[in-house]
């Protein structure tokens, strides 16, 4: 053997690539079989030509950059599409990568009234009816139905049903994207942040602004966290809210989401919600289906409050 391709062995067997096909029927689910991938870390490719599976298979095995693939091949190919079965057998058999094919469908009722709400073509209607359309493609897909892995009816699942189903049948656990959650302080005087997905007030909370020496610390220093959590509102406050989290995000990662933003506010975003949000994000730090992350967006500004801003209740915080 010679030396290059003793070379290109090696490099094959060092890069292996695991590489799913999403195919089906229009209208049922693809773009969202393809979220669901793409949430989960791997490379997403939407409407690639069959013809050019193998090439770019090839080009995961040679760069070694990419372990985990998911290309959408389906009948928006038009003539390309034929080749798909073809591109599996080469793809197999020249670099021992064997595609597993995810085939999602609906029933014939179901894409119609999915087409009445969209409001777009199929891509086989022509100047037919979209009935003819499904009609047509579903026996064009027949044969790769059949040597599909796994085969998803979509007619009754939502959306989360939908990737659910996905990541439990498709994605190894081992290999799951954990759900990152990031927790973020804030002061309200300096408004919510708009993407979070559940938001926690803390003002009710003593506050340490009014303590001279904590005035011009932060949440982050001992003396001001051990302050906010002697509190009774504090104390009564914490394990309820970490009951709830407790019950939310393993909920929320069985559901599929990938990214959730959890806001602690108070008024300055100093003292307060960095406080709280250190310790909610210390509890689910090194769980295996979390990544977490805290922010501090407003713990940088100023102490000082105008006149109207102030929370005469509990003081500028």
């Amino acid at each position: 053997m010679c030396r290059g391709h003793a070379l290109a062995n090696r490099n094959r067997e060092r890069m292996a690539v695991e590489l799913t096909v999403i195919t089906g029927m229009s209208g049922a689910g693809k773009s969202q079989a393809m979220g669901v991938f793409e949430d989960a870390g791997w490379y997403v490719v939407d409407n690639l030509p069959p013809r050019l599976l193998t090439d770019l298979a090839r080009l995961f095995v040679t760069e070694g950059h990419v372990g985990r693939a998911a290309v959408v091949c389906d009948i928006r190919g038009g003539a390309f599409f034929a080749d798909l079965g073809e591109q599996l057998q080469i793809t197999a058999t020249q670099l021992g990568i064997t595609p597993r094919i995810l085939f999602l469908e609906a029933r014939d009722e179901v894409l119609l009234n999915r087409y009445r709400e969209t409001r777009r073509r199929h891509p086989l209607a022509g100047a037919g009816t979209v009935h003819e359309g499904i009609r047509q493609e579903r026996a064009i897909l027949g044969d790769i139905r059949e040597v599909a892995e796994v085969v998803i009816d979509t007619s009754d699942l939502t959306i989360w049903d939908l990737r659910r189903t996905i990541v439990e049948s498709m994605i190894d656990p081992e290999a799951r994207q954990r759900m990152q959650v990031l927790f973020v302080s804030f002061g309200f005087k300096h408004g919510a942040p708009n993407d979070a997905d559940l938001i926690f007030d803390v003002r009710f909370i003593a506050n340490p602004h009014y303590i001279p020496e904590f005035a011009p610390l932060t949440g982050l220093d001992a003396g001001v966290a051990d302050f906010v959590f002697s509190a009774p509102e504090a104390t009564g406050f914490l394990p309820r809210v970490e009951s709830l989290l407790d019950f939310l995000l393993p909920a929320y990662v069985a559901e599929g989401k990938s990214h959730l933003v959890i806001g602690i506010g108070c008024t300055g975003g100093r003292h307060r919600s960095v406080a709280i949000s250190e310790r909610l994000a210390q509890r689910y730090r090194g769980r295996p289906q979390f990544e977490v992350a805290v922010s501090h967006r407003d713990i940088g500004r100023s102490t000082l409050l105008a006149p109207q801003d102030a929370d005469l209740s509990q003081g500028a915080d």
